[in-house]
């Protein structure tokens, strides 16, 4: 049994004693959430708890807590929604359960941990025609309507719940009867394509001129433009094919026609033909994106698109290797779209070209671990996880290139182009991290008779348990061991089984038990140490694979409180500095990782910028215990100017002591961070 305390749960730890005695510690998940316990994601590497075990600690409050808000009759034009049970938003900046959102968050993860609540929120964006008949509204663009009916084909194989897949079917059947009629964002009978937008670009900066124009003169929104509406995209023909064969699949669980049921296979069927035959392209090795309605295709990347191919099986096997091996990925993830669109720049990103969102990063981090890339799935992974833990959660959008919160540009007509936000607390985006540990790490896979696993270990990140998993009526531990995606062997309380796989009818509390074999020996973080020896196998550095305690760039930290990356100042070090130390609550922390771990005492120094007319406190902590609060003096008048302050005879134990600075009660705070380093042993 093992007693020693991991770096990640000392920052766990650390971070917990200081929001308490701020009085920010998160409460309970709301009573609209299932009454399951919510699960817990323990690494035994501590380096790797501190990186995957915080940010799905974060994911997790994100969707449970941050984005679930109660029933709201506003929300029940089906009649089916619970008034017992609460519904899930879009996240921090947008209140409402939108179509595509809910459809994401459910088929993410909402599904599997809060069956009631992703039900609710799947029956909140259906509505009734003037005849009562079920239908999934259109909230903006035509794939709104169509991915809700993978999502409730995924709800159902998770909870097994008939009634709810009775419903589901019709609402399907209706709702892709409108799409086959619908003069505009219909059916292209030339191409044998869906037209209209793609799935993911409802703004006119992901797509190329044409269709759009150099100055984006009719509208930021994508579905004004004539060339978009008539034109067809890769993934929303995907998300429609997906739709057929799960509105089959529906059909034949209820015990439909043949006749029904074959008629939406020969729909999927053809379309998947109609997408192999007008995107493939073997010049490339990957989908085009686009192809107007004049025949001209657009070979471009599209994240969204490239995923969907593999995760539905549009792509065959050959296709599939061929995407891993020619799509390009940015330093922080794959992007929406690529490359920069001749109005965009590395500079100024567009907000869907050449961008990252975690929502993409979270289908690509699937795909790689369907087609068992183990190095490319561990390095999305690691990429989502950073991004989240540097940046006080899970945000909307993020510079390709830097990792720096960024909701990229766009303009409308002769306007300079406008910069936008990127909200916090996106739910997709936390619900994308839960999916590459379920789906990815740990291979769920639900299917009407149970649930499988086609696990995926990476080295490096050592054994791995996910506790308390709620799965029908059983509560799941879920422990694996060793690394590689081949299962070398897999017990169910201590008994092999065979298939890896769990049936849907147990009940009550059960540990399954998986070894791995079969992983990689690489480098990921090219620092010369094998991942399987790496204390830190995602983090490059200079001491033992970490990174070096004597210079800690502070966008590296784990970051807490609201406390995120910034470039809005100039003379920061790095690629960006830290702003949010404005609030109680607020936190960034360092782990120093030592050659040594004995007790000693060293100094911090920290660069700062504080513009503001007085000295301002905080307070400094190692492991949780507060050291003493510190000063940090006026710069100048200016947030562009920086300086330094050192603290000495700071104590320090462990091989991996965790460093904290926060904004305590009695601290003051309101300065910005640029980097600390540690002198000492």
């Amino acid at each position: 049994m093992r007693h020693k305390r991991t770096a990640g749960r000392r920052i766990a730890l650390a971070l917990l004693a200081l929001t308490t005695s701020c009085g920010v510690v998160a409460g309970a998940a709301p009573a609209t959430a299932d009454a399951a316990v919510t699960p817990s994601l323990e690494f035994a590497n501590p380096g790797s708890q501190a990186l995957f075990g915080a940010a799905y600690a974060a994911a997790l409050d994100n969707l449970l807590r941050t984005n679930t808000i109660g029933y709201d009759a506003r929300y029940d034009k089906s009649g089916l929604l619970d008034p017992a049970v609460g519904l899930v938003r879009a996240g921090g900046g947008y209140d409402q359960p939108w179509t595509r959102d809910a459809s994401v968050n459910s088929w993410n993860a909402t599904s599997l941990l809060s069956p009631a609540l992703a039900k609710n929120t799947l029956w909140a964006v259906v509505d009734k025609d003037a005849a009562g008949a079920l239908r999934v509204q259109q909230d903006d663009q035509q794939w709104d309507q169509v991915v809700w009916v993978s999502a409730a084909w995924n709800h159902y194989l998770v909870t097994g719940d008939r009634q709810f897949l009775d419903n589901a079917y019709r609402a399907a059947g209706n709702t892709l009867t409108i799409r086959e009629h619908a003069t505009t964002a219909g059916f292209n009978t030339t191409y044998g394509l869906f037209t209209g937008p793609s799935f993911f670009n409802d703004g006119i900066a992901g797509y190329p001129a044409p269709p759009a124009d150099a100055t984006e003169s009719v509208s930021t929104g994508s579905s004004p433009w004539p060339g978009v509406a008539s034109g067809m995209y890769l993934s929303t023909n995907e998300v429609y094919y997906a739709a057929y064969v799960n509105a089959a699949n529906m059909a034949e669980r209820l015990g439909r026609p043949a006749a029904e049921i074959a008629g939406l296979r020969t729909k999927a069927v053809a379309l998947k033909t109609a997408i192999d035959n007008h995107f493939w392209n073997r010049a490339t090795g990957l989908y085009n994106y686009q192809l107007l309605a004049d025949g001209s295709p657009g070979a471009y990347q599209e994240g969204t698109g490239l995923a969907f191919a593999i995760l539905f099986g549009v792509a065959d096997p050959a296709q599939a290797r061929s995407i891993l091996a020619h799509a390009h990925e940015m330093t922080w993830g794959m992007p929406d779209t690529y490359p920069h669109w001749d109005r965009y720049s590395a500079a100024q990103p567009g907000r869907h070209n050449a961008i990252v969102w975690p929502l993409v990063q979270g289908l690509w981090a699937k795909a790689l671990a369907r087609q068992g890339d183990q190095n490319g799935f561990a390095s999305e992974t690691a990429r989502l996880a950073k991004l989240a833990t540097g940046n006080s959660g899970f945000w909307e959008i993020y510079n390709g290139d830097t990792g720096v919160v960024d909701g990229g540009y766009q303009r409308l007509g002769d306007t300079v182009k406008f910069h936008w936000g990127s909200e916090p607390d996106q739910t997709w985006s936390a619900t994308a991290f839960l999916d590459m540990v379920h789906t990815g790490l740990f291979g769920l896979t639900f299917t009407d008779a149970g649930l499988a696993f086609t696990p995926d270990l990476p080295a490096g990140w050592g054994d791995v348990t996910l506790r308390t998993l709620r799965y029908r009526a059983a509560d799941l531990t879920i422990a694996l061991h060793g690394a590689g995606a081949t299962v070398g062997s897999f017990t169910l309380d201590g008994r092999a089984v065979a298939g890896n796989t769990v049936p849907a009818t147990l009940t009550g509390s059960h540990r399954v038990e998986i070894t791995l074999t079969g992983a990689t020996g690489v480098d990921r973080d090219g620092d010369r140490v094998p991942d399987a020896q790496d204390r830190c196998a995602d983090t490059a550095g200079t001491v033992a694979g970490c990174p070096a305690p004597g210079h800690l760039e502070a966008e590296d930290a784990y970051n807490t409180g609201g406390v995120k990356t910034n470039v809005n100042h100039t003379g920061y070090s790095g690629r960006a500095f830290l702003d949010g130390l404005w609030a109680q609550g607020a936190a960034s922390s360092f782990t120093l990782h030592r050659t040594s771990d004995g007790a000693t005492t060293g100094a911090i120094t920290l660069r700062y910028a504080n513009a503001n007319n007085d000295t301002r406190t905080m307070t400094l902590s190692v492991d949780g215990r507060a050291v003493r609060q510190v000063s940090f003096p006026k710069v100048s008048g200016s947030w562009d100017d920086w300086g330094t302050a050192t603290f000495a005879d700071v104590p320090l134990t462990g091989r991996d002591p965790v460093v904290t600075l926060s904004y305590a009660a009695g601290d003051t705070g309101s300065i910005n961070l640029d980097w600390l380093e540690y002198h000492g042993s």
